[in-house]
């Protein structure tokens, strides 16, 4: 029976349906500079719609994730949206901290209008940087000596009045008060002389007791001028610090005076300011020395400031009055970047830290606004991921220092007032990361209630060539290329198609597509031209693949070689060409693959040498079995199917994954069990089910070129080609060499819809239709497969029939009547 090539499906597909190319003439341009630059990504209104859902729902957990490949323009696009939203919204407040003047270790937070806390700091820095030396001019000022001296003098003249009233009244016994370096100390006198010690040991009785009576009056009375003394030299203290504290008045009040002018609207800044002034006059006698310094030796010494340090106003976020809501994008989400961190300064072998040195976090910045983050870096930093959840659903920025969380280090630290937290988070990861968060993070998708999924391709037609053109225009100007004719935007647009390996869609990974662009004007450059020409883009593409087709070459060359064993003319029984894709990082190239199949007398196991290796992965050896199935289905439904194959992917020594070699492995096995040999010229791709249906498959333009270019390396017969899935053909945009030898009728592609159909092509035998019977007509495929399962399953039978019994023989009785030993 002869094939009929008229049928469909046996026919190769026309050479226009291997690439759909764009026409150039359909654009009205005949550059880029004509063009207006594109606004908005194209075909990503269901993305838009969910940003735009996402930033005007103010309620909790409506934070977002973008979901997409990196390369898409997402953070570009999200952030042109977010800056024509952020301009209408209010501004955020300036967030300080401030000393705390009971409690040093839990610095206050103060909330401030936008670019008020910028205009206190500066305020506060001038005023101390006056004090630093106003103040202790004051204080070596003539009056305020003056003032000084008066104090002391009527200290030293009341003590005086008192000891001079005692001295008087001790003359009057004739006695005297004399100074000594230990003090005071009574001595009697006769006329007008101190008495010695032997003369006074002559006197009288009676003289010794009236001096000594004398003497212990007079003693207790200077007691009590001595017990009077503390207080004096106290009620003198405390004149001076008055005198102190009104001199520092006179320097700070008229100046905090002016702060609190400029700050009358707020009423904290006005208690803070009050405080300041209360400790400013209790610590007057700060300000007479205000610079300490510490000597370590070897001329090397410590200044510090810490009079004037606690008056320091730490700003940590302030804003521009009028430039809206912040957009923050933290590209090191460190548990510091986003948090914020409090820093330790090193003195004297010791760290030191206060609420200056408080440095504020991502979250901070993006404060009363947005904070974009990539949420692979989050979770790839220790902290970040649970602490940015802590403080969305606390509404609250608490600094805390893991180094004293964990007990890492015992250095004194601060405990930070909280800040509240109003923001909103976006993060941008594949979505991967989007579901995995989603299955094993609960506080997720409380969190992130909104999903903005860009698309990776959008339809292709008229409206969308002219979109991508103006995209390219965009691009184009943005890095300052040199302009596109409409051949090289044409070609562009083809390109697009084949990333998607979609001749019916476009790719919006505006990164491949801008990256081409680069190349293509280095190209252009390099060859003087004025523009870029379609060639100047091919010339980028074909560098861009040179570039990468390293490993590629090297395997070519084995089967070219002879190395790696792949037939491409004559005809084999149980041996056919499949077709596997290699990914090297982003580019993929394809090889052709001997499969092979051996059938015998079994019991319908269908063995898989790569699943058995522990090479095969989990959708190859489904592939497998789904072969299997169709084959028990088709051939087998009422009996036992009398046979067990092995399949084998011939010199491969890796990892074998995907049901794209289904349909080879089914025509290689069919071909072993029927006695049919294969054409080795023709290489197959493709799944199938059980019912024996072609499905589809991926990489087909990948592995329509890996064969193309083995065979045509060896030289094209004519009799070469590839069979793939007819549902592949709207995927079909093959290099141009490939379409060339389709029109030449040198290379062809066959579109099947069964393994019936592959099978006729391979083997120039029609695959033969059951009549009412369940009969093949003869000389078909499925005649030759059913005959040899039935002469399998006869000998199948034969095995099992048993054996006829040897026939029974009388004992022969030896010479004593008794049987013979055996």
């Amino acid at each position: 029976m002869d094939l009929n090539l008229s049928t469909p499906g046996l026919q190769a597909l026309d050479p226009a349906q291997l690439h759909h190319a764009c026409d150039p003439l359909q654009f009205g341009f005949q550059t880029t500079a004509e063009l207006e630059d594109l606004t908005e990504l194209i075909g990503q209104m269901r993305a838009v719609d969910a940003v735009h859902f996402g930033t005007g729902m103010r309620h909790e957990g409506y934070n977002i994730f973008v979901l997409g490949p990196s390369g898409m323009g997402k953070r570009t696009m999200v952030r042109q949206l977010l800056t024509q939203r952020a301009r209408g919204e209010p501004d955020p407040p300036d967030w300080c901290y401030l000393h705390h003047f009971d409690q040093p270790h839990k610095p206050r937070a103060m909330r401030l209008p936008a670019g008020r806390g910028a205009e206190l700091r500066d305020q506060m820095a001038q005023l101390v940087d006056y004090l630093r030396t106003a103040i202790p001019a004051l204080f070596d000022s003539d009056d305020h000596r003056a003032k000084a001296e008066a104090i002391q003098e009527e200290f030293n003249q009341r003590q005086e009045a008192r000891l001079k009233a005692l001295g008087d009244e001790a003359e009057g016994h004739k006695i005297i008060l004399l100074r000594t370096p230990s003090g005071f100390t009574f001595v009697p006198t006769q006329d007008g002389e101190v008495i010695p010690p032997d003369d006074y040991a002559k006197l009288p009785d009676e003289e010794k007791h009236r001096i000594a009576t004398a003497m212990a009056a007079l003693q207790d009375k200077l007691g009590h001028i001595l017990e009077d003394l503390p207080r004096w030299r106290k009620e003198r203290a405390e004149h001076l610090k008055r005198l102190d504290q009104d001199t520092t008045l006179q320097a700070v009040k008229h100046l905090i005076d002016d702060i609190r002018a400029r700050f009358a609207d707020l009423p904290a800044v006005l208690a803070y300011l009050d405080v300041v002034q209360k400790d400013m006059l209790e610590h007057a006698d700060d300000f007479k020395s205000p610079d300490e310094t510490t000597q370590l030796g070897g001329g090397l010494a410590v200044v510090t400031h810490e009079t004037f340090h606690r008056y320091q106003v730490n700003v940590l976020v302030t804003q521009t009055p009028g430039t809206g809501a912040p957009i923050v994008s933290e590209d090191n989400p460190s548990y510091g970047n986003l948090i914020g961190r409090i820093e330790h300064l090193s003195q004297l072998g010791a760290l030191i830290t206060d609420f200056t040195l408080i440095k504020p976090g991502a979250l901070h910045r993006a404060n009363g606004g947005y904070l974009l983050l990539d949420i692979r870096k989050v979770l790839m930093q220790p902290f970040a991921w649970e602490s940015l959840k802590q403080a969305m659903q606390s509404h609250e920025i608490r600094l805390e220092s893991l180094a004293q969380v964990y007990s890492l280090v015992s250095t004194v630290s601060l405990e930070p007032e909280p800040i509240p937290l109003d923001v909103k988070v976006i993060l941008f990861g594949d979505p991967l990361f989007y579901y995995l968060l989603q299955e094993v993070d609960p506080d997720f998708s409380e969190l992130f209630k909104v999903a903005a999924d860009f698309e990776d391709r959008i339809e292709r037609n008229a409206d969308t060539h002219q979109l991508y053109a103006r995209m390219v225009a965009t691009l184009v100007r943005k890095d300052q290329l040199l302009p596109f004719d409409r051949t090289a935007v044409a070609r562009v647009i083809d390109f697009s198609a084949r990333l998607v390996e979609d001749a019916e869609r476009l790719s919006t990974h505006i990164r491949s597509v801008a990256d081409l662009l680069r190349e293509a004007d280095y190209w252009a450059r390099q060859s003087g031209h004025g523009t870029v020409a379609a060639h100047h883009v091919q010339q980028a593409i074909d560098a861009q693949i040179r570039r990468q087709d390293s490993i590629r070459t090297q395997l070519h060359e084995a089967i070219l070689r002879g190395t790696i064993l792949i037939d491409t003319q004559g005809t084999v029984t149980g041996q056919i060409n499949g077709l596997s894709v290699l990914e090297m990082g982003d580019f993929a190239f394809a090889q052709p693959t001997r499969i092979t199949a051996v059938t015998r007398l079994g019991d319908g196991e269908v063995i898989n040498i790569e699943r058995e290796a522990k090479l095969s992965g989990s959708l190859h050896s489904k592939g497998v079995l789904i072969l299997s199935s169709f084959l028990a289905g088709r051939y087998a439904r009422q009996q036992p199917l009398p046979l067990s194959a092995s399949l084998a992917f011939e010199q491969s020594y890796g990892h074998v994954d995907g049901d794209s070699a289904s349909l080879a492995e089914t025509c290689a096995l069919l071909s072993d069990l029927a006695r049919l040999p294969l054409k080795q010229s023709l290489a197959v791709t493709g799944s199938i089910n059980q019912m024996g249906q072609v499905q589809a498959i991926g990489g087909v333009n990948e592995k329509i070129e890996g064969f193309f270019d083995i065979c045509s390396a060896r030289g094209l017969t004519g009799d070469q080609g590839v069979l793939i899935p007819s549902a592949n053909i709207k995927h079909l945009m093959l290099r141009h060499d490939v379409v060339a030898a389709a029109r030449a009728g040198t290379f062809r592609i066959h579109a099947v819809d069964s393994v019936d159909e592959a099978m006729a092509l391979l083997t120039g035998l029609p695959a033969g239709e059951p009549d009412d019977q369940g009969t093949y007509p003869p000389g078909s495929v499925n005649h030759e497969v059913v005959s040899h399962i039935q002469a399998l399953s006869k000998l199948w039978k034969s095995l099992e029939e048993p054996s006829e019994p040897e026939p029974s023989r009388p004992w022969r009785k030896s010479a004593r009547g008794h049987p013979p030993a055996r």
